[in-house]
């Protein structure tokens, strides 16, 4: 049993590597390092509004100059390219990239919205309006009838191809934080219609993903502005697998820049047969928020990761993960799914109601305002951390939400 579940666990390598340097190392040691290492030709990406949206595999390695953090291509001697990074003192951590997927394991027929009633979104007068919040994903599918008309910006990091979704994980967590208030015939299923949606495509048409892209999709939410970043991907890690250099190095920078990273715990337990799997990747960074999944009676979902491994593996809160109904792209445009990837989008829109009750609360501030308002639980805080996310009630202020605010 033991060697069957290692081998479920294991992670799957792009034969890439993922550089994190030293912070205070400067540029050009940084890219000095890359090019010993991998060769000549290492490109650099920087901030600003002419941020490359692709790291194309025409280019040995890349330099993301933001947070110190650079890529080497598969296509570059991994051994050799090892081996001079281990005689880098600019260098904290060198390590295998790895392939990382959409968290959606469970689907059921139901055919009815709870998460809006249980999180209290459906009593909520806040609507997320003047936040901007992203979803990083396999896209959108921008014709869907509860996005159309709608003010959106889109951007792929997908060598190839566009944001427009086709694997239908995305529309269904956009769905989730974002969709109508009232669509024909459908329940309410968006927790804050009216955010300032960003919709950035890491994952590719299958569902998977680089790094490489995952982070420049990350660090390009952060430079847009966004007071909410959700991330419904991730890989399972082992067991005493500590969290990633970069992955933490840009939730850092995300809560030092006012905004906060919320992504899915992941799905690889079997409760049922006494199996609790640790919190994956990139969930498992301290700086960014890991999401449990409830059912529909608040207990934790069966295949909800739990708080295994220390130093940034804990659970921090819980959403509604079950039967989980939302838009799909056409021509279906309505399916029930289940997964800590359902329970993700659920507070991050949450996360962009409170981010509207107060202007005050963004980074750091948001996170801590999630969890000092939570529900409590009747499980542990290493299955459901700080309990269920809930909305805030009352009544915005006077022409709150009329201008952007984050």
């Amino acid at each position: 049993m033991s060697q069957i579940l290692h081998e479920f666990l294991r992670p799957q390598p792009t034969g890439g590597t993922i550089v994190t340097f030293h912070k205070d190392s400067d540029v050009a040691t940084q890219r000095q390092a890359l090019v010993r290492s991998a060769g000549e030709g290492v490109r650099s990406l920087s901030g600003g509004p002419g941020r490359s949206a692709e790291m194309s595999d025409d280019a040995p390695a890349f330099h993301l100059e933001d947070v110190g953090i650079g890529v080497i291509s598969e296509h570059v001697d991994a051994q050799r390219s090892a081996g001079i990074l281990s005689g880098e003192e600019s260098v904290v951590e060198a390590r295998p990239e790895f392939w990382l997927f959409a968290i959606q394991d469970f689907q059921d027929t139901a055919d009815r919205t709870w998460g809006i009633a249980a999180t209290g979104a459906e009593t909520s007068q806040f609507t997320g309006a003047g936040i901007k919040l992203a979803v990083l994903d396999t896209g959108l599918d921008f014709e869907h009838p509860d996005f159309t008309g709608r003010n959106l910006v889109q951007q792929s990091f997908v060598t190839g191809q566009l944001a427009q979704d086709v694997q239908g994980h995305g529309t269904h967590c956009c769905g989730t934080a974002a969709g109508r208030e009232v669509s024909q015939g459908v329940p309410r299923y968006g927790v804050a219609p009216e955010v300032h949606l960003h919709v950035g495509k890491v994952l590719n048409d299958s569902g998977s993903g680089r790094e490489r892209d995952i982070i420049n999709g990350m660090i390009w939410a952060i430079q847009q502005g966004c007071a909410v970043i959700s991330m419904s991907l991730g890989r399972r890690v082992r067991q005493g697998e500590g969290p990633s250099a970069a992955y933490e190095r840009v939730g850092e920078l995300a809560l030092d820049s006012g905004s906060l990273i919320i992504a899915a715990a992941g799905n690889d337990s079997a409760r049922q047969f006494g199996f609790i799997a640790p919190v994956g990747a990139p969930a498992n960074s301290k700086s960014i928020m890991a999401v449990a999944a409830l059912d529909e009676n608040l207990k934790i979902a069966d295949f909800s990761c739990g708080e295994i491994n220390a130093g940034g593996g804990e659970v921090d809160i819980a959403g509604p993960g079950v039967n989980v109904l939302s838009s799909v792209p056409r021509p279906q445009l309505y399916d029930v799914k289940s997964g800590t990837s359902m329970a993700c989008p659920h507070v991050a829109g949450i996360a962009a109601l409170l981010a509207q009750s107060d202007a005050n609360l963004r980074g750091k501030a948001l996170w801590t305002a999630l969890t000092d308002s939570a529900k409590a639980l009747s499980a542990p805080a290493s299955d459901v951390g700080a309990g269920l996310a809930q909305a805030p009630q009352g009544a915005p202020d006077e022409g709150y939400g009329k201008t952007p605010v984050a």
